[in-house]
């Protein structure tokens, strides 16, 4: 009798397992990528289903947001959430997530960058594990740079960009700007530039708004130096691929993903003229990194499968052949570490030239100074769209003047004091 028990124990086990899905909600990309995880997955826990849903990025944020405030109502066992909203979640329903400490986490800690694990984690507790990151570099037209005679090697500082910058111009009569800025439509710039600068919105803390602090003084300072050489054309993100596309405009300054939206758009014509430089210093010798994007990967405390969620994520975000997958299939750029030392990476990408892209822009990961977006990220950079829109119109004496008033505004709507 007590051998049959068994086995009917053990039969009743595996029609469980068997019973059970995991529920992934992402966007867009995301879908593809993360599904291309499942089959190893599957291997560790045979008859696991895994759904990966596309709802679309801010629909994913919005029924995020009323899972949460319903009491973890209709969420998934995975949830992608990208770094600088994480902290509203955090913020607003602390209790909404699993602390991943309980599952394991802290040995993933040195496994990715300190940058991603500034937005993730609240004191001793991580509420999501790192997924893509966007760390930041110039991309340029081969055959336009060499018709201008600029020799990317040379831009070593912003301040070579712009001397690049006059060069493209004398060479076009203008017609073809070296970059394009979001003016009016994105702070972008002041981001990755502040983000350089080891400044950004609001401390680690999000106790004190820091956006006067000189590292961001800095930023918008450089920032304006470029636009008032003429060297960028006022575009939106669809103007800029216009631009791209008719040959008027030689560079874009974005995060790692943007590769994936320059092959998805550029004519046939233009593979293989690309190319990437790093992220210019704002001084000499100085830091060539700076990150604008990137998501992660938490677990709703409302999930009836903590453990195989947690087994999910690790087994995609911490595997280096999943994410070595990701990165070459979907043109994701990872946070895991130990891929910049892959070989893999030293293969040339053909739309950039056959240049080994992924070696040189991971191999910034750990020198991108960590910010922190806080619940009150969206506040800020309503704010600062419209203050540097205005600062590079000339309606302010300096950028501290520019600064004072933002910080000003950001106090009158968040609540918080601005750092001495």
């Amino acid at each position: 009798m007590h051998r049959v028990a068994l086995t009917l124990l053990a039969l009743l086990t595996a029609t469980a397992v068997s019973a059970q899905t995991l529920t992934v909600w992402v966007w867009d990309i995301n879908k593809p990528a993360l599904e291309s995880t499942v089959e190893s997955f599957q291997e560790m826990h045979p008859g696991v289903d895994v759904v990966v849903e596309d709802l679309g990025n801010q629909n994913v944020y919005d029924r995020g947001l009323a899972g949460c405030a319903a009491g973890g109502l209709d969420m998934p066992d995975v949830y992608l959430v990208e770094n600088n909203e994480a902290q509203v979640f955090w913020a607003q329903f602390p209790d909404c997530f699993v602390d991943l400490t309980t599952l394991g986490a802290d040995e993933l800690r040195p496994m990715f960058p300190d940058f991603k694990w500034a937005e993730l984690t609240v004191g001793d507790a991580i509420h999501a594990v790192p997924y893509d990151s966007g760390p930041t570099a110039i991309f340029y037209r081969r055959d336009l740079y060499e018709q201008a005679g600029i020799d990317p090697a040379d831009i070593e500082t912003w301040n070579d960009f712009i001397d690049a910058g006059t060069q493209m111009n004398e060479a076009f009569d203008g017609n073809v700007k070296m970059g394009a800025i979001g003016k009016g439509s994105d702070d972008e710039w002041f981001r990755m530039l502040a983000n350089q600068a080891g400044c950004f919105y609001f401390d680690q803390a999000a106790t004190e708004i820091t956006i006067t602090q000189p590292g961001c003084v800095q930023a918008m300072e450089t920032m304006k130096n470029v636009w008032d050489a003429s060297t960028l054309h006022p575009a939106g993100w669809s103007e800029q691929i216009q631009f791209l596309q008719n040959d008027a405009q030689a560079s874009s300054f974005f995060g790692s993903w943007y590769s994936g939206t320059l092959i998805a758009n550029m004519p046939e014509e233009q593979a293989g003229e690309w190319g990437v430089y790093l992220t210019p210093a704002l001084e000499e010798g100085g830091v060539r990194a700076s990150n604008l994007g990137g998501s992660a990967l938490a677990i709703p405390a409302s999930s009836d499968n903590p453990e195989l969620a947690y087994d999910f994520i690790t087994n995609a975000l911490a595997d280096e052949e999943n994410q070595r997958e990701i990165l070459f299939e979907y043109g994701l750029t990872p946070s895991l570490l130990s891929l910049q030392d892959d070989p893999a990476l030293e293969q040339g990408v053909e739309f950039f030239g056959g240049q080994a892209i992924w070696e040189d822009i991971l191999g910034t990961l750990g020198d991108v100074p960590a910010v922190a977006g806080t619940q009150y990220f969206q506040e800020a950079r309503e704010v600062m769209i419209v203050t540097v829109n205005d600062y590079l119109d000339g309606e302010y004496a300096s950028a501290e003047a520019a600064l004072d008033a933002a910080a000003d505004q950001i106090a009158a709507s968040t609540g918080l004091p601005i750092a001495d």
